[in-house]
């Protein structure tokens, strides 16, 4: 007989005690190794084209049917339009949103992928000049009115052409976005990079502190492949000087110069970003201060502010939680966007106490009129009129006299006389109903009846 042992043991691999278990010798063991995660260029996934600006040309890549919204988008240092976005816009969500979207990826000069090495003689653009170039590419498309997404650096570019052309932009979403000028701290340690960056090339200092502005303090809960493969791409993949040029321009931005007034009279002249802004960081990225700083700097009704949890560069890191946060951003400026994924049923959603309490609170106006004498002789009229014990009724609803009665033609369901004129209406098949603005409290017939039998 099997003792207790042997029967939990048989219960724990899913046989009998009785059953015999044969012996299984492992000869040999096959590993699969996931395909590798690279920052190459995907072919066919974008069209590139030289824009020529007033400060130098620039790289646009065009992704999507043209024809449709536009969203253009900017990086962040020491990344480009594939380093930085191609990922994110190829995630299952996000490639399904930019069905509806045609998008433009900019790229600041000199920073796309084999760029040759800009000559000394160049002056590079400052941060203005960046987004002056910004409104050059959006002429040269003919692009009315764009849905802005910036990072980093590409965040502050984007807020600078939306602060001068807020005309052009109908929405901004921005990543790590820093709205004041550099401090102490940060200048110091920028302007030591760039010269190593002239001088050197790219050196150890200059590779941790673009770690640290990715994706700031590496922990051992971190995504240690990702880490590897942006390290790789800074020690190969970028141009040193170019990117030199680019950071001495950034660390001398100047303060984005908004304010928050809540005044109502002075709220129309402050100088603010007049759009709906999504501002969105990373728990563990090192800007989140500077977001925080950022948002208290903007009008809260057209401002949201988003931390991300267990990620530091939220593009590579969460890519599913922001573009479902994108995506009811957009949808809430008015884009009609629904987004289900393959092979899959879209949810149908159930009925919620506020819709059941206002379905119970219909009105049957072919079949008020069609009661004949049994509403005339009903001790509460469907007419405007006086009920007993001191109420005034309107559109067949008890209310008191204090209350402004609802212009839509209400069924007090707890009347027997009311539920006999439904019940006529019904039988004839009228099916003129109309559902009132007014909320359930408004009727305490129909709010206690609610509390007695709460589903439909």
């Amino acid at each position: 007989m099997p003792t207790s042992a042997s029967m939990e043991e048989a219960a724990l691999l899913g046989c009998n005690p009785s059953e015999s278990m044969d012996e299984v010798e492992l000869r040999n063991i096959q590993l699969s190794f996931p395909s590798s995660r690279t920052l190459s260029r995907g072919e066919g996934l974008a069209v590139e084209e030289r824009v020529d600006t007033k400060f130098g040309s620039v790289l646009v890549a065009i992704q999507g049917d043209r024809s449709k919204p536009a969203i253009i988008t900017y990086h962040d240092l020491g990344l480009n339009y594939v380093s930085n976005f191609q990922a994110f816009f190829n995630f299952v969500d996000m490639r399904i949103l930019g069905q509806n979207f045609c998008i433009y990826h900019i790229n600041a000069p000199g920073q796309e992928e084999s760029a040759p090495t800009l000559p000394e003689t160049f002056v590079y653009p400052t941060m203005d000049q960046l987004a002056e170039q910004v409104m050059d590419v959006l002429l040269h498309f003919g692009l009315k009115r764009v849905i802005a997404f910036g990072v980093g650096a590409g965040a502050n570019i984007l807020c600078r052409f939306a602060l001068s052309n807020s005309e052009k932009v109908d929405a901004l979403c921005v990543l790590n976005c820093i709205s004041t000028q550099a401090g102490w701290i940060e200048w110091g340690y920028q302007k030591i990079n760039t010269r190593n960056l002239k001088s050197k090339g790219m050196t150890q200092g200059v590779l941790d502190y673009l770690m640290w502005h990715h994706f700031g303090r590496v922990t051992e809960e971190r995504n240690h492949d990702l880490v590897y493969v942006y390290r790789q791409y800074f020690e190969s993949n970028v141009n040193p000087q170019n990117l030199g040029m680019f950071i001495d321009s950034y660390i001398r931005r100047t303060d984005l110069a908004i304010e928050r007034n809540l005044d109502p009279i002075r709220r129309k002249e402050a100088r603010t970003l007049k759009m709906p802004v999504l501002n969105v960081t990373g728990a563990h990225s090192p800007h989140v201060d500077d977001t925080v700083t950022f948002n208290g700097r903007l009008d809260p009704v057209d401002s949201t502010w988003m931390k991300i949890q267990d990620c530091g560069m939220v593009l590579e890191e969460q890519p599913g939680k922001l573009a479902e946060a994108f995506r009811l951003f957009l949808q809430g400026q008015g884009y009609a966007l629904k987004l289900y994924r393959k092979n899959s049923l879209p949810e149908v959603p159930t009925l919620s106490s506020k819709k059941v309490s206002q379905n119970r609170k219909m009105s049957v106006d072919s079949g008020v009129s069609g009661a004949g004498s049994s509403a005339a002789s009903s001790s509460v009229s469907l007419n405007n009129g006086t009920a007993k014990d001191g109420m005034s009724t309107s559109s067949g609803v008890v209310t008191p006299k204090s209350v402004d009665p609802s212009s839509g033609t209400l069924i007090n369901l707890a009347s027997p006389e009311t539920a006999t004129v439904t019940k006529s209406g019904l039988e004839k098949g009228i099916i003129d109903i109309r559902i009132t603005e007014n909320p359930i409290s408004e009727s305490p017939e129909l709010s206690s009846d609610l509390d007695a039998n709460p589903t439909c």
